[in-house]
């Protein structure tokens, strides 16, 4: 019998909301694979789907996987620019088609694990037909915003475009600046465009990527997600969390307006080492940050088409994720 040939085998997309268990997750499959837990399937890699964890030094608020994690099996994407470089959802998608070609042509399955659901839909469903930013539009938003405040262009935004608005926290500046500004050159919102790069390319499997098999970790009960957010960041404030912030603040090319530095739990530990409020406060924003970023990322899946759901908390979830990957490839 002729062994299938890995460029053919499904993508493997592990989606979930933040302190969902996709690193364990994904770890554990990989090593499963590795074992022989499929016949023909010799090991697999993780590409990393993270706004964040592109950044050098930006560690611990980032729950960057450790060097022993790192170890286990190959990562991609992760420390790859200095926080002061742009990193956009157009080049993860290009960085993320390279790293998939070059593991699929050493025989390994590409594992995309991550929780930034626009560089998910960017690699998968293409945003390259977005109009061209605008000089002109972006600094009428900028003086508008400075005149009102970026929560006023979200309520803007809001009545536009409510399903953007909806992914977005209101001081979103970078976000809701460009679905304004898409609208305003264009007169469809992005929700528009997104959903038009989807029918396009229905018939081009994935964007060329092959077969997708979409898989999203989703807790069953919120409250212990809450409680698990709330454990991972006094898990990360006992590990020097507020030191990691304050050695990016003495970097001189760094300033809270940076996207890197705006990532949840950055934004309030900046703030508080300028005084803004006392620890027992950062850790409150912190917290409360990091809920409104499951609940957007959760939001996201929600609208996701040909999503396979595991119950991130149940007993036997791993199981179920080992069983849903090796149905889908022995069927391949």
């Amino acid at each position: 019998m002729n062994r299938p040939n890995p460029q053919n085998r499904p993508l493997i997309a592990l989606m979930g909301p933040t302190a969902s268990g996709k690193t364990a997750a994904a770890l554990d499959l990989a090593d499963w694979l590795a074992g022989g837990g499929v016949a023909g399937v010799t090991g697999a890699e993780i590409v990393s789907v993270d706004s964040a964890l592109v950044y050098r030094g930006m560690d611990i608020g980032t729950a960057k996987p450790d060097r022993e994690e790192l170890a286990r099996l190959p990562h991609h994407l992760i420390d790859i620019c200095e926080p002061d470089q742009p990193y956009s959802a157009a080049r993860f998608a290009a960085d993320a088609r390279a790293a998939i070609e070059a593991i699929r042509a050493r025989g390994r399955l590409p594992l995309l694990v991550g929780g930034t659901m626009l560089y998910f839909k960017a690699l998968l469903d293409g945003i390259d037909a977005l109009p061209e930013a605008d000089a002109e539009i972006r600094a009428e938003l900028d003086a508008k915003a400075s005149a009102l405040g970026w929560p006023a262009l979200h309520c803007e935004l809001a009545r536009i475009d409510p399903a953007t608005a909806a992914r977005l926290q209101p001081n979103d500046a970078q976000r809701i600046q460009r679905a304004l500004e898409v609208h305003r050159i264009s007169g469809r919102t992005l929700t528009d465009w997104f959903e038009q790069a989807r029918r396009e390319r229905e018939t081009q499997r994935d964007a060329g990527l092959g077969r997708v098999l979409r898989i999203a970790l989703e807790p069953s009960d919120r409250a212990v997600l809450h409680r698990r957010i709330a454990e991972r960041f006094d898990v990360m404030l006992e590990a020097g969390f507020v030191d990691e912030v304050r050695a990016l603040r003495d970097r001189p090319e760094l300033h809270p307006d940076l996207p890197a530095i705006r990532a949840v739990g950055y934004r309030q530990a900046w703030a508080y080492l300028d005084g803004d409020f006392d620890l027992a406060e950062l850790r409150a924003r912190g917290i409360a940050a990091t809920r409104q970023l499951a609940k957007r990322q959760l939001t996201w899946l929600r609208g996701m088409p040909d999503v396979l759901r595991i119950d991130s908390l149940a007993a036997d979830a791993g199981r179920q994720l080992r069983e849903t990957v090796a149905n889908q490839l022995r069927n391949e």
